[in-house]
């Protein structure tokens, strides 16, 4: 069973509290997702095994710990995700990118992919899907969905604020995915954006409103 993480720490309780501010211009809101998303990767990669090995420092020889051959993989679903993916890479330069492409029918707020591209090797990869709003869920499960077609080793999803209903549906839909937020807000409004929540994240991210 997945485990769901709701992150408190206190610089990314700060930050998001900038985030969530109407005020905050693009170029702010942009280097806030980014550096929230560092934050929440150092949590989010906790659990990577390690292995000991053996290096010379300038004194002496000593054992010291590498992670173990873990490979990582980072999916942004477009376009907000892609808000968060600097900030992770700072922290795994090493990892492979892959990019799902969703957009919310206006009419049925259902989600309508349109581009998926992964690493060759995402088979023998652990994976990290980023999407800022984990609103009605629906991206992130269809995300999800087509991420397993293709057997990656593990599956996790990194969010910043996440609404209950999208939070049920997602633990519901894939009970084996681990889940990662900054927030759990109060619920969705009649057009299923998150309340209190920030707005549109991707139109706040590129200045497109």
């Amino acid at each position: 069973m997945g485990k769901v993480t709701i992150t408190n720490h206190p610089l990314i309780q700060h930050k998001l509290t900038l985030l969530r501010d109407k005020n905050t211009g693009s170029k702010e809101f942009r280097a806030l997702v980014s550096e929230i998303a560092t934050l929440m990767c150092y949590e989010a990669t906790r659990d990577l095994p390690l292995e000991e090995v053996e290096i010379e420092t300038p004194i002496a020889i000593a054992k010291a710990k590498v992670i173990s051959g873990k490979k990582l993989a980072f999916v942004p679903i477009l376009r907000a995700g892609t808000g968060m993916l600097d900030g992770v890479l700072a922290l795994v330069p090493s990892a492979k990118v892959g990019h799902i492409g969703m957009y919310r029918d206006p009419v049925t707020v259902k989600p309508v992919p349109y581009y998926c591209k992964l690493p060759s090797d995402i088979s023998e990869r652990e994976v990290i899907v980023l999407d800022p709003m984990l609103a009605t869920g629906g991206s992130a499960i269809d995300a999800i969905d087509q991420i397993k077609t293709f057997h990656p080793k593990s599956i996790k999803f990194m969010g910043i604020i996440a609404a209950p209903e999208g939070l049920e549906a997602l633990t519901t839909a894939h009970p084996d995915v681990d889940i990662f937020c900054a927030a759990l807000d109060e619920r969705l409004n009649e057009h299923s954006y998150i309340i209190p929540g920030l707005g549109d994240a991707g139109d706040r991210i590129f200045g497109t409103k």
